[in-house]
């Protein structure tokens, strides 16, 4: 397993698109509302991608996918199809943004509520950030990346939730997704990876409410739930720095999460 290491023109390149990608989250948070299609959130997507961004959405065509964006609502843990589906009160959906620019990618997702959620799917969702964040803060160089999967499942074991095993995260930077694959649990059968400074991945845990199995739908790319719980996950691009890490993909607006409670 070969783990690139970013020089400084390509880690300046993935600032670029990682600003571009939360920028797409940003404009399209207005939007998300009762009554809206997640076609209509992809083509608004898609068309400042292209048009106001000059840029790619990473997403499109890839392996056949055939949408700008993934949209996973409620009880789909991620890969979500954009369609006909109206969002409804109630709801918790997850947009996942990538954008291509100047050759490099940057990758971002975010939780969002469809008016008032109940107490349980805010729970998840509260507790789904707080594993991403207490995943970036087990990075640094001289540390293995297990320690991130390892916190993550601690965190979410504590809550009561699970942590999805089948799906990970990824390297990223001139490919779409590169090595190392990110877990988001621990196990000690896999290899493990030595993180040095300029390293760039994503961290994305799937933390369900239920139980942590998953099926494919016959669609071939929506992930959802056996159980039928629901599901939720963040995800930010992170690049390690000499001395720590820097979230490549972090919205203006954005605030840690305290995870000492």
């Amino acid at each position: 397993m070969t783990v690139s290491i970013k020089k400084v023109e390509e880690i300046e390149k993935m600032r670029i698109a990682g600003r571009l990608a939360v920028d797409v989250l940003d404009m399209i948070t207005p939007y998300v509302q009762v009554g809206v299609t997640t076609n209509k959130l992809d083509q608004l997507c898609h068309d400042y991608i292209v048009n106001r961004q000059d840029a790619i959405p990473s997403p499109l065509n890839y392996k056949g996918f055939p949408k700008s964006i993934c949209t996973s609502i409620n009880h789909q843990v991620c890969h979500g199809i954009p369609g006909n589906k109206v969002l409804k009160k109630g709801d918790i959906l997850n947009i996942d943004i990538t954008v291509k620019k100047n050759g490099y990618h940057g990758d971002t997702s975010r939780m969002f509520f469809i008016d008032t959620p109940s107490i349980r799917a805010k729970r998840l969702v509260e507790v789904a950030y707080q594993c991403l964040w207490i995943g970036i803060r087990q990075v640094k160089p001289g540390r293995y990346l297990s320690e991130v999967g390892k916190a993550i499942q601690q965190y979410a074991m504590s809550h009561k939730c699970s942590v999805v095993r089948d799906y990970c995260g990824h390297g990223i930077g001139s490919e779409f997704h590169e090595e190392p694959q990110v877990l988001h649990y621990y196990t000690p059968d896999a290899k493990d990876v030595l993180l040095q400074s300029g390293m760039t991945f994503t961290i994305e845990p799937m933390i369900n409410l239920g139980k942590p199995e998953v099926k494919l739908l016959p669609d071939q790319w929506t992930v959802v739930t056996k159980d039928h719980t629901l599901s939720a996950q963040w995800e930010h691009t992170i690049l390690v720095t000499d001395d720590g890490v820097d979230i490549l993909t972090l919205s203006p607006g954005e605030h840690q999460i305290d995870t000492t409670g």
